[in-house]
């Protein structure tokens, strides 16, 4: 099992470089090729999602991608630190308001057009959007 972790400063401009990165490594792992663009576009998603968090929440630390080769599948894990809510308690101090709940079911929605294995978690510590796609084997060269 092959890792990659990628962390970042939660800026916009560093969206584009996880997204580079995870075509890369999913790429190398074995994803079919035309699943590639789906990759870039659910990574782009979750990541744009975790900075929107972390900036509006006033979080300094870093957005974390982890990159996952395994046998038969590739994931990548999008975390962030925001605390989140269950959507009844929307108004409270610190809880995300309606209109950005509402903005974060939709990337969500994105995420789940694009990504047939989708796990979700939050909590008050942060969360979590998990993707995995099926790879398929790279050619046995014979010499």
């Amino acid at each position: 099992m092959a890792t990659v972790e990628l962390r970042f400063s939660a800026l916009p401009e560093h969206v584009r470089t996880a997204r580079l990165v995870a075509a890369a490594v999913a790429r190398r792992a074995g994803v079919d090729e035309a699943v590639l663009d789906e990759v870039r576009l659910a990574v782009g998603e979750a990541c744009s999602r975790a900075v929107g968090l972390h900036q509006s929440g006033g979080i300094a630390a870093p957005v974390t991608v982890v990159l996952t080769e395994e046998e038969k599948q590739f994931s990548i894990e999008v975390g962030d630190e925001a605390r989140h809510q269950p959507l009844h308690a929307v108004g409270a101090p610190g809880v995300v308001e309606e209109a950005d709940a509402e903005e974060d079911e939709m990337g969500l929605a994105v995420i789940s057009g694009l990504v047939d294995d989708v796990e979700v978690t939050a909590g008050e510590g942060g969360g979590s959007i998990r993707m995995t796609w099926p790879t398929t084997p790279s050619p046995t060269v014979l010499s």
